[in-house]
């Protein structure tokens, strides 16, 4: 078995030595590419034909499952790593971060700067001499791949120590770096990889509600006071869409949306309490919201729409729909009748539930969708969809459809012109 090379050797050991010496960024180091370039390593350090083939095998099929090489990876997870560094950079400028973080965090991007030198083509060679084979190993690339950040051009990483805590003010770090939308699932945030891609521009009518949404989130946006949002009225009006539609326009602006279904309500506390101190804005998404006597997320809600003994987040708004302008179900055995000796209570009671819509700060009504709205609609989504049929012909099936299927809106209009369009388009 022939051996590697003095040099070959030392350049592999100082790879090792650094990635075992980072203080703050070991994160980056946890993914399945990172630890198999390090097991990689470590098999041409011990000259281990047989692990070395293996190894390679390895690093090559996850870098191939990713779709990225060595390179892009090693950037992406330092945009995405979630350290001490990281997280007060997101929150405070870089000169009032304590001497020594910022020192360990400088110290361990020349580290990683070297391991982005870890070229494949030289790997390759190395595992080729290990293993005695004819051939070089292949080596994975992609062409072109672009960089996620530009201060890796700098000739010395760590004088972009600025450029990315700059990155971390403006993108977050961690999950939220990565993910925009996310839904509570098993007691914590999960990301959502491809959240719901619809754009305001693809929605008409309910102009008012709309504007006072926008306004709202601008408010929400610029740091102020931004007011908890009932959006109430006819199925299909598109009031889900609407807001889903928030995140895609305000995104780069730092706005986050987190969905939290009917059977989570009851953690919102424990929610806002995880995102309260992040330097992101948060919109809670509850969809088609309605409650039950003495339901628990009647409580849970209410306190995060009314606050408690913690100061109520500058970064967390609540935006529920609704089909119910009253969201607690009330029953006529309820009414508190003349003869009830706890007649005051019981109207308290009652009110209480009636008026816990009241609670919201702004309520947005979506009215029933009358046929003019219905055809403007129709009309919209069909030239967004560039479909040329002559309008009274497009207006009649739109009509016919609505009567035959859903009735007039929104979402009627939706499943209308996806069909019409999928028929033209199949001759």
């Amino acid at each position: 078995m022939g051996g590697l090379a003095t040099k070959a050797i030392a350049a592999v050991q100082r790879y090792r030595q650094q990635a075992e010496a980072l203080l703050l960024y070991q994160s980056v180091l946890a993914t399945p590419i990172s630890q198999a370039l390090v097991e990689l390593l470590e098999a041409l350090c011990r000259e281990d034909s047989t692990q070395c083939r293996t190894a390679y095998g390895v690093w090559f099929r996850v870098q191939a499952e990713a779709q990225q090489t060595w390179q892009t990876h090693l950037l992406e997870q330092i945009l995405l790593s979630d350290n001490p560094f990281s997280q007060q950079a997101q929150r405070h400028p870089l000169p009032e971060l304590p001497v020594a973080l910022v020192a360990a965090a400088g110290r361990d991007l020349q580290r990683l700067q070297l391991l982005y030198g870890c070229q494949g083509n030289q790997l390759s060679q190395w595992v080729q001499t290990v293993c005695q084979i004819a051939d070089t190993p292949v080596v994975w690339t992609l062409d072109p791949e672009i960089p996620p950040v530009s201060f890796p051009t700098l000739p010395d990483w760590q004088s972009g120590l600025e450029e990315l805590a700059h990155y971390y003010r403006h993108h977050g770090v961690g999950i939220f770096s990565r993910y925009a939308a996310f839904r509570w699932q098993g007691a914590q945030l999960q990301g959502i990889d491809t959240p719901d891609p619809i754009r305001l521009h693809q929605l008409t009518a309910y102009d008012h509600p709309r504007q006072q949404l926008l306004k709202n989130t601008e408010f929400l946006l610029a740091g102020y006071a931004a007011l908890h949002v009932l959006l109430y009225g006819s199925r299909g009006s598109g009031k889900s869409s609407l807001v889903k539609a928030l995140l895609n326009e305000y995104r780069d602006r730092g706005l986050r949306l987190i969905e939290v279904g009917k059977g989570e309500l009851t953690q919102l506390p424990a929610i806002v309490e995880q995102v309260r101190t992040l330097p992101q804005k948060f919109i809670i998404f509850v969809d088609d919201l309605s409650f039950e006597e003495d339901d628990d997320a009647f409580k849970a809600l209410k306190v995060v729409l009314e606050g408690n003994i913690t100061a109520r987040p500058q970064n967390v708004v609540v935006y529920a729909t609704s089909n119910r302008r009253h969201l607690v179900r009330e029953y006529f055995s309820e009414r508190p009748r003349p003869s009830d000796q706890d007649e005051i209570q019981a109207w308290d009671t009652l009110q209480e539930k009636l008026s816990f819509s009241d609670r919201f700060g702004l309520t947005l009504t979506f009215e029933p969708t009358d046929q003019p709205t219905y055809v403007e609609i129709v009309k919209h989504l069909a030239a967004q969809a560039e479909i040329t049929l002559p309008e009274p012909e497009l207006v009649a099936r739109a009509l016919q459809w609505a009567t035959r299927h859903n009735g007039r809106s929104g979402r009627s209009a939706r499943q209308f012109i996806d069909f019409l369009a999928a028929e033209l388009a199949m001759g």
